[in-house]
């Protein structure tokens, strides 16, 4: 049923301080009555250091089908596109808000916010910098949950692969569309009673941009718009670009409509038994139910920017693509090269005119895993940090600054800090960590030291080269190219890692992150193998494909390479490659490998460069066999021929090498 047409009415409505000019002033209870507000006010100024002006601000109203009159708190309800509006009556008619708020990103919008997280008790303050605060949440809402992510399409598989039977799939999670009908109805209905609901228009990637994508999020989180301000570009400009154009849905709530029948912990209002992450690609709408966390609330980051967005990569024949994010930030000891950031998470990448694949970042923020990064492991990161940005269940110390493992030697010795759950907290005091695992930074992307000066350029940057990786402490060489694009789709498909076993266990544990995208597929698996296959066409310079490893080990499980800025030393090679010197490399079964001596090693002392590119043949049959038996289990019909055979190739080349 279509939402009646809007009508707007007007109330005087005294800002900031009870409204005891106005005569006949109209409470939003009442106007919801029925009421009629006044639009009289006394000329009288009981407050002289406010200009007579600023005494008093319009708040427009719409009248929506089932719900009645809605206070427009900020914004111009009827200047916003049509199909805008539509979207957001049904929100209301949906989730029944006291009110809605039309944001415009601006500085004086996130300071009203702001002001009243910190009197809520939501925010503090961080003195040690510049315009940061600390936000702890409910201890039962610190993380994204796949288990509780759903892409819902009439068809399964065009949503999942056929895997293998009896086979438990790791590859997506689908649902239905009439069961996850009947999910939504259980949670969404009056969500918002008695909370404001916040419309968010935001761009993904520069605005304009032909890269870009247009969204628009409501929300009843505060949080959720002080940081969706960073970490998207929050502006009325996209109103005039959308028009009546197409745009993303992102509907979320914190599920906890006014009286709040469960304890309100650290202010942070959440439903977790009742989380729900859901996709519908078709209509290009997500639904969020219950989290405040980042990932589950922050819709334009791996919702939209990946899940939703790999399908109209699909469509419109273009990649969106999870990154490889420990090389964007490295400080380069190698002279002539100098390192700048476009992005550290997400890229979007199409082919222009003249058969360039050119990549955009579509985020303007970084929103970090706070523990383990530090001043040797990502200087940038931390020097990006170091204003105007919010930090989420660190610890925080006595002089006003913030702690997470990881920064045992860059705090004062003996400094008192109150952990991530509220509670005293000293080093070596043991117990807890001081921050939890999770725990995050999120800070806007301009603010990199190491920034390019075209991150935001329209028309995105050339790629060159495309780079997997994973953590293999054995077997895996420090890099290699693959063959051709078709070989690097293979090589995509079998990312994974090794991780150390619980002690009860034995042997090794391996972990599959295919094309680095496995908690964040928008679609079928095998389908997206083909989506990558179909991109060599006449006329497009494709970039080459090569696969990283900066962790393996020797014998005694010490690093065979440093890593952190010397792995500029490898991407001087991958460049070398992109620009046609062939000769650097030798033929191997998985690919090209560095002619020995052509990684420039001056100064990094004694690096065992043979074992480092040693290929053990037992190793890679086992790996071999272990990937094909990977992709027959999760992805089985629907894997592309081409991926088997080039296995079968790899697997041949193996048997035929001499011990």
């Amino acid at each position: 049923m279509q939402p009646l047409p809007w009508t707007v009415g007007k109330i005087n409505q005294f800002c900031g301080q009870p409204p005891l000019l106005t005569e006949n002033f109209v409470s939003p209870t009442k106007l919801k009555q029925g009421c009629v507000p006044s639009a009289k006010m006394t000329s009288l100024n009981m407050y002289p250091h406010i200009k007579d002006e600023d005494l008093f601000q319009e708040v427009k109203e719409i009248v929506v089908q089932k719900v009645g009159h809605v206070p427009i708190a900020k914004g111009d309800f009827g200047k916003l596109p049509r199909n805008v509006r539509i979207f957001i009556s049904h929100c209301i008619q949906l989730m029944s808000p006291r009110g809605v708020y039309i944001c415009d990103g601006s500085q004086e919008e996130a300071d009203e916010i702001i002001h009243k997280l910190i009197e809520r008790g939501t925010l503090t303050k961080l003195t040690k910098y510049k315009n940061s605060y600390l936000c702890r949440t409910d201890p039962q809402d610190v993380a994204r949950v796949e288990s509780k992510t759903f892409i819902c399409t009439d068809d399964k598989y065009e949503t999942v692969p056929h895997v293998r039977e009896g086979v438990a799939g790791i590859l997506g999670h689908w649902l239905s569309p009439e069961e996850m009908k009947k999910e939504l109805n259980d949670r969404f209905p009056g969500c918002m009673a008695g909370r404001m609901m916040y419309v968010i228009p935001f761009s993904m990637g520069p605005v304009g941009s032909p890269l870009s994508k247009i969204g628009v999020q409501v929300t009843d989180s505060n949080y959720v718009l002080l940081c969706m301000r960073i970490m998207t570009r929050v502006t009325p400009k996209v109103w005039d670009v959308l028009g009546e154009g197409e745009f993303v849905k992102c509907i979320h709530s914190m599920g906890c409509p006014r009286p709040v029948p469960r304890k309100v912990k650290n202010h942070w209002p959440c439903n977790p038994e009742k989380v729900l992450i859901t996709h519908f690609p078709a209509e290009r709408k997500i639904k969020s139910f219950g989290s405040g966390y980042g990932g589950n609330s922050l819709l334009g980051k791996k919702c939209f920017a990946l899940r939703i967005a790999s399908v109209i990569a699909r469509d419109e024949g273009w990649l969106a693509e999870h990154m490889l994010t420990n090389l964007a930030m490295i400080q380069p000891p190698l002279p002539g090269y100098k390192v700048q950031v476009i992005g550290d998470d997400i890229a979007w990448m199409r082919f222009n005119k003249k058969g360039e694949l050119r990549g955009i970042n579509p985020e303007a923020g970084f929103f970090g895993v706070a523990p383990g990064t530090n001043m040797k492991t990502n200087p940038n990161a931390m020097l990006s940090m170091q204003e105007n940005s919010i930090f989420t269940n660190v610890a925080e110390t006595a002089d006003g600054g913030v702690f997470w493992e990881g920064l045992e030697d860059e705090v004062p010795k003996g400094i008192a800090m109150v952990d991530w759950l509220g509670k005293p907290y000293a080093l070596g005091m043991g117990g807890g960590p001081a921050a939890h695992p999770n725990a995050r930074f999120t800070c806007p992307a301009s603010q990199c030291p190491t920034i390019h000066p075209k991150w935001e350029d329209p028309e995105g940057v050339p790629i060159s080269a495309i780079i997997f990786g994973g953590r293999r402490p054995k077997g895996v060489p420090l890099v290699f190219e693959a063959k051709s694009w078709e070989h690097g789709v293979m090589v995509g498909a079998c990312v994974k890692s090794e991780a150390t076993a619980a002690a009860e266990f034995k042997g090794k544990k391996i972990m599959h992150d295919p094309m680095a995208m496995r908690p964040f597929m928008g679609y079928n698996f095998g389908r997206y193998l083909e989506h990558w296959l179909s991109m060599p066409k006449p006329g497009r310079k494709m970039p080459k494909i090569f696969h990283v490893n900066w962790f393996r080990t020797d014998e005694n499980g010490k690093f065979l390479w440093p890593g952190f800025g010397e792995n500029i030393r490898v991407l001087d090679w991958i460049l070398r490659r992109c620009k046609g010197d062939d000769s650097i490399c030798v033929d191997s079964p998985i690919g090209l490998l560095p002619k020995p001596g052509t990684i420039n090693m001056e100064g990094l002392g004694d690096v065992n460069e043979k074992e480092l590119f040693s290929l053990p043949k037992h190793y890679w049959l086992d790996d071999t066999q272990e990937s094909r038996r990977f992709l027959e289990d999760q992805v089985g019909s629907d894997t592309p021929p081409i991926i088997f055979q080039l296995l079968d190739q790899q697997e041949a080349a193996f048997k035929a090498m001499k011990e």
